[in-house]
């Protein structure tokens, strides 16, 4: 491959021609917007160009002032009087940015793009933007230039448009000029020869209205998502920590913040293979889409995929987060979707807790979901009298115990099942699996179903260990009525996430359930089983203790140590163990989630407030 000549190489490369400095852009995102912040405060030029119609110079300059709240730009369609474009003013893009900074230092705004010739339609695709940060800025726009896209008579004609406003500018100022990389060679050859006048539009827009997006809106609306460009208002201040706006470490960020209040909000816990799978599928989700950083879209996509629709709301919820933004404001707030400012977008549904289009269905009547009025209110309403359950749980749990009983008798007995040929009777029934095996011997097998003789008195559900001493939230409380067992738990603690007033929500680490109800003192404090090294062998201990009858059922991840069966038998008992990835984790979900209120009057209201 032949070298470049060196005169004709620093002509590729140079974006200083005289007293003009060009410093070309991609629209709407934040690494060219810090690039550019950084340059204008080291260089402090006498005059700001900007590829902008000066026809909404006035209404753009409001927008600028009004940040860090964003504002839309809403003026006359060309083509379609009836309809409007929307022009947002986000922090993150670089004209927002030129601007803003422009006033900052006090340099002289020029909106440059003539409201004299219809912008031409260019291609606007380019190679993530994140490579800034690997190759540097220089070299990301050298490496664009030596692959130019085509130039029409209508790119032409633009961009003599700009150069014959950019040749008006004072010829003595420093002049710094700020357009899109795809429209910076033509611009370049233009401001080679005098340009004359272009002819007039046609007309310009009559009306320009600036709209306050509301800010569950801004999302779909924005090029760069929210939470990100929060991020970088905090960054632009400064400039001294770039890792706030590094894309990667600001996904990670999302993520982790979405598994907080996704454990908060459902009692759920990400593992770490589901933290990998989740790196690894934005990364082949962005090479699908030839970037090297994965969109908002593809974050979605992954959070969906990998976990469920809870958690990928989460992660909208967190994205859609910029506090700057109100719902009040001094001009017309708006909801707008993503369909009226762009085209072709892509849509991705997501079925939060209703899985079925009937529940989903809401009466006109229903109100939503309550909200403190004000932070703290739902925690001075707590009396600490008492404590009591949510009946509507304590029927779902007592009728999953009586089936987890059910299930470990069958197991038992499935394991004491043996075949045997057909000779007089057909026993428990033709065993078809044996009769296939053997068909060459023309035989048929029977099943002989020995069924075990006592009833379960106890169960016991361990869903984390806790080694980490999270579930610190200890008690047992008593059945009341004889269709309720005794039950014993630990669990995070209800009333540091309050659902309602004196309502709170927890998430079980383990629970012991005994029948009959109402004999159980309390597990926790009871010295006979201080032999317990962690906190399920002390359910162990309590259950087989409790229990009138001969098993006790204990479903976990692993069974209990040896010593417990030895223990076990010394008392007459036996273990049933049930491995917890035997059961529906839909089911265990749905039990896992407890209600703790502070009196029985709360049993009233908590209806409106638990979900």
């Amino acid at each position: 491959m032949s070298r470049l000549p060196e005169w004709n190489l620093e002509a590729l490369t140079s974006l200083r021609r005289g007293n003009y400095t060009y410093f070309p852009v991609v629209p709407g995102r934040v690494e060219f917007a810090a690039e550019l912040r950084r340059r204008l405060l080291d260089e402090r030029p006498d005059v700001i160009a900007l590829e902008l119609p000066p026809s909404l110079q006035g209404p753009y300059l409001r927008a600028v002032r009004r940040l860090p709240q964003m504002t839309v730009l809403a003026y006359e369609d060309d083509d379609r009087p009836d309809e409007a474009v929307y022009l947002v003013v986000e922090p993150a893009d670089p004209f927002t940015e030129a601007i803003r900074t422009g006033l900052e230092i006090g340099a002289e705004l020029v909106f440059a793009e003539p409201d004299t010739t219809a912008r031409p339609h260019l291609p606007d695709e380019y190679p993530d933007t994140y490579a800034v940060r690997v190759l540097g800025y220089d070299k990301y726009v050298e490496l664009y230039r030596l692959h130019p896209a085509p130039r029409s008579a209508e790119v032409e004609a633009h961009a003599a448009a700009i150069a014959w406003k950019l040749q008006g500018v004072h010829p003595l100022a420093r002049v710094f000029v700020v357009l899109s990389l795809n429209l910076l060679d033509p611009v370049l050859d233009a401001m080679e020869r005098p340009q004359e006048e272009p002819p007039p539009r046609r007309k310009l827009p009559r009306w320009v209205e600036l709209i306050n997006p509301h800010p569950e809106c801004l999302a779909e609306i924005t090029i760069e998502y929210p939470f990100l460009q929060e991020r970088y208002e905090q960054y632009r201040i400064s400039l001294d920590c770039p890792e706030l706006i590094d894309r990667p470490r600001v996904q990670l960020a999302v993520f982790k913040e979405a598994e907080a209040a996704y454990e908060r909000n459902t009692g759920e816990k990400l593992v770490h293979w589901q933290r990998r799978l989740l790196a690894r599928y934005t990364r082949n989700l962005a090479l699908i889409d030839r970037q090297l950083t994965a969109s908002l879209f593809d974050m979605i996509v992954a959070a969906r995929s990998i976990v469920d629709d809870n958690y990928a709301w989460e992660v909208w919820e967190v994205a859609n987060r910029y506090l700057a933004q109100q719902a009040q404001s001094d001009v017309r707030t708006e909801r707008l979707s993503g369909e009226e400012v762009w085209l072709h977008t892509r849509k991705v549904r997501l079925r939060r807790r209703l899985p079925r289009p009937k529940q989903r269905l809401r009466p006109v009547s229903l109100k939503p979901r309550k909200k403190e009025r004000f932070p703290g209110e739902w925690a001075q309403q707590i009396d600490g009298d008492a404590i009591c359950s949510y009946p509507p749980e304590d029927i779902v749990i007592e009728e999953y115990a009586h089936f987890l009983k059910q299930k470990a008798k069958s197991v038992i007995s499935e394991e004491r099942m043996r075949v045997e040929p057909f000779t007089t009777s057909m026993l428990d029934g033709i065993d078809i699996r044996e009769t296939i095996r053997n068909w060459f011997q023309r035989k048929i097998y029977v099943r002989v179903c020995q069924k075990i003789a006592g009833e379960v008195g106890a169960v016991i559900v361990i869903f984390d260990e806790d080694r980490e001493n999270r579930y610190n939230y200890l008690t047992t409380w008593l059945g009341e009525h004889e269709n309720e067992s005794d039950m014993a738990f630990y669990a995070t603690n209800p009333f540091d996430h309050l659902v309602g007033p004196g309502i709170g929500r927890a998430e079980y680490g383990g629970f012991l359930m005994s029948w009959p109800p109402r004999r159980m003192w309390d597990v926790w404090s009871d010295p006979d089983y201080d032999l317990a090294e962690t906190k399920p062998e002390r359910l162990l201990l309590a259950g087989l203790d409790y229990s009138p009858h001969r098993y006790v059922v204990y479903v976990a991840a692993r069974p209990p140590r040896s010593i417990f069966r030895s223990i076990a038998a010394r008392m007459g008992r036996t273990i049933l163990y049930i491995p917890i990835g035997q059961l529906s984790p839909t089911k265990l979900k749905k039990i896992r989630v407890v209600h703790v209120l502070d009196s029985h009057e709360r049993r009233k209201i908590a209806k409106d407030y638990i979900w």
